[in-house]
């Protein structure tokens, strides 16, 4: 890891009121430098040995709960976590941005120029969380064809 980029991941871990691991920094690492969602057993198997099941498991509960990293469900129900823009925390997530699951290479995007809109929705109802999921070929697999 660089150092400017092991600074920034550790002031966010601070900011979270989280501990400065070794695993925690790992995980940020790998998760920021990936260019679609990462799921556990991707991370798993990117860790080896060095992060155990259970403990990668809490560190994405965790991240999850902090505002940190969202999560999103593929094709196969897996679930698939991204970092969180900057405006999330701990008690209000803001990615309400469209996911797209590539049918091809099975991985999932985060658009986050595509904002899903403000839903009216009826009286009596509280709205915890939005997914919109999009399936079809992503710009990769589209152009290798």
């Amino acid at each position: 890891m660089e150092h400017n980029k092991t600074q920034q991941y550790e002031d966010l871990l601070v900011k979270n009121g989280l501990k400065r691991t070794g695993a925690r920094l790992q995980v940020l690492d790998i998760l920021s430098h990936r260019d679609s969602a990462t799921s556990q057993p991707y991370l798993e198997n990117v860790v080896g040995k060095e992060i155990d099941r259970v403990t990668l498991y809490r560190i994405l509960k965790t991240f999850e709960e902090k505002g940190i990293i969202h999560r999103v469900l593929d094709n196969h129900g897996t679930a698939n976590y991204a970092i969180c823009s900057n405006s999330c925390t701990e008690h209000n997530h803001h990615d309400e941005h469209v996911h797209f699951n590539c049918n091809n290479c099975l991985r999932v995007y985060c658009l986050d120029e595509v904002k899903i809109p403000a839903l009216k929705i009826e009286k009596g109802f509280k709205i915890d969380d939005m997914n919109l999921v999009v399936s079809g070929i992503c710009k990769e697999c589209n152009n290798a064809n």
